[in-house]
């Protein structure tokens, strides 16, 4: 067996930080408060038959990796089999030092899998083998998966149309785990595609059972949609968006054109998107508020920038980028109008670019009025961010310009059962950083103390502020 840098010890370089990790992070439960889980799986308890269909499908940040490493599309989105597309990403990890994939990729195979070595085309054969004979045992089907991970509470991405069965499924099995449905109506505001949103419309008005012809009428539907989220457990929504609106209002005009829209065919065109959405956006953040939900918005990526791949694969397959869009003023103008009516709701901001971490650590600290603690939170790294570098700017933007105590701590984002390692991460660099300043001179050398936030960032915060 080679010895790796994995140890029980890795990314803790000071006493203070071991001990940190040890007695007060790493037997914490977790709460997965915003994740793509397919909650089918959750509900079948599915059984995965090879590594490859656990771990490589879907994993865009895999696939971004080996096309940059010249494997062929066959062997990550094609039609090899299993075993040779493991093989294919296997030769490709020794290449991806540096890459926050060399240590997920490592930490994965040692939680669950208990497999204590490098990937590489030598060990790829052995450890597609011992892998695939521990999936299928009960152990590693998805809820045993998720208690393996001490995962207490998931919260899932689900479109307005869902009907949730699964979710109540889930529940009606008494599952250990919470597994809640998280509201995602990102398709409603797109109305600059006229064929796709009508489609939609369809869609949301056939599951709703009423119809929409006018703007108030799309607002009805969306309301019975948020109830019947409600009454499933759903207490959180999410928006993913190139930025925040800077008009918010849907003055009469628009609500005549909109109503026109709808009914003319030839239509094809409508004069102000962006006040649609706007408008629209903060009607929902207003229903979340009276409905005591937190609201997400993960903002500023610039999604398919391959039109070629785009129309071969289709979204979500590897080819979307960090953008470069202003953030500050539509972030201003959408929460100061819902904190100016006493309608913000408690919310979570999500970034992408590094160079706006202390513009978005800056705004959330705008809106916190005292009813709540941490009541407007700058969200952890994500996407391209959720890894060291990334994690640590983060970290580092809210202790300097708000508060690390109050922070709700580390989320997946992710598709996969085996990513709950990202918690891990998170948690060992976060007492490394606490640990390093401790030793430093710059924080107390006191463990207690710290101790105490760092189960507060680690599990409590998320707990008291996502109230399930």
């Amino acid at each position: 067996m080679n010895k790796t840098i994995f140890t029980e010890d890795f990314l803790l370089h000071t006493e203070q930080a071991k001990k940190l990790y040890h007695n007060y992070a790493e037997d914490l439960p977790v709460i997965d408060y915003h994740n793509h889980l397919p909650p089918d799986e959750i509900a079948e308890n599915k059984r995965f038959e090879t590594i490859t269909e656990i771990w490589l499908k879907g994993d865009h940040y895999k696939w971004r990796a080996m096309r940059a490493l010249a494997i062929s599309e066959q062997f990550i989105t094609g039609n090899a089999s299993d075993e040779e597309k493991f093989y294919a990403w296997a030769k490709c990890v020794p290449q991806t030092l540096r890459n926050p994939l060399f240590h997920w990729t490592h930490l994965e195979l040692k939680n669950p899998f208990g497999i204590h070595e490098y990937l590489d085309e030598r060990s790829a054969e052995s450890i597609y083998r011992r892998a695939n004979e521990k999936l299928q045992a009960e152990a590693f089907r998805t809820k045993a998966l998720l208690q393996h991970f001490k995962v207490e509470m998931a919260c899932t991405t689900d479109d307005p149309v869902s009907g949730l069965q699964y979710h109540r499924q889930i529940a009606a099995d008494n599952f250990s785990v919470k597994v809640v449905p998280g509201f995602r109506p990102d398709k409603v505001f797109n109305i600059a595609n006229k064929a796709m949103f009508m489609n939609y419309l369809g869609e949301l008005s056939e599951t709703a059972g009423m119809p929409i012809t006018d703007y108030d009428s799309l607002l009805d539907v969306l309301q019975q949609r948020i109830n019947y989220f409600h009454e499933a457990g759903c207490r959180i929504a999410d928006h993913g968006l190139h930025a925040m609106p800077v008009k918010v209002h849907m003055h009469a005009s628009l609500r005549e054109e909109f109503k026109n829209y709808l009914q003319d065919k030839h239509a094809t065109h409508f004069s102000d998107a962006e006040s649609f959405q706007g408008a629209l956006l903060t009607e929902l953040c207003r229903i979340y508020h009276a409905k005591g939900w937190v609201q997400q918005f993960h903002l500023g990526p610039l999604r398919n920038n391959s039109v070629r791949q785009f129309e071969k694969l289709g979204p979500d397959t590897g080819f979307d980028s960090i953008g470069d869009e202003q953030q500050a003023q539509g972030l201003s103008v959408c929460l100061g109008e819902l904190d100016r009516t006493g309608e913000l709701a408690k919310t979570v901001i999500y970034n992408i670019n590094p160079s706006f971490n202390e513009v978005f650590a800056a705004m959330a600290g705008n809106f916190n009025d005292g009813t709540v603690r941490g009541k407007v939170q700058f969200g952890s790294g994500w996407w391209f961010l959720d890894q060291m570098d990334g994690m640590t700017k983060q970290l580092n933007a809210l202790s300097s310009i708000g508060l690390l105590s109050t922070f709700v701590g580390m989320l997946t984002d992710s598709r996969s059962f085996l990513s709950f390692t990202r918690h891990e991460y998170f948690r060992r660099l976060l007492c490394n950083i606490l640990g390093e300043e401790m030793n430093k001179g710059l924080l107390p050398d006191d463990e207690a103390w710290i101790g105490e936030v760092v189960k507060n960032v680690c599990y409590y915060n998320a707990k008291n502020y996502f109230t399930f």
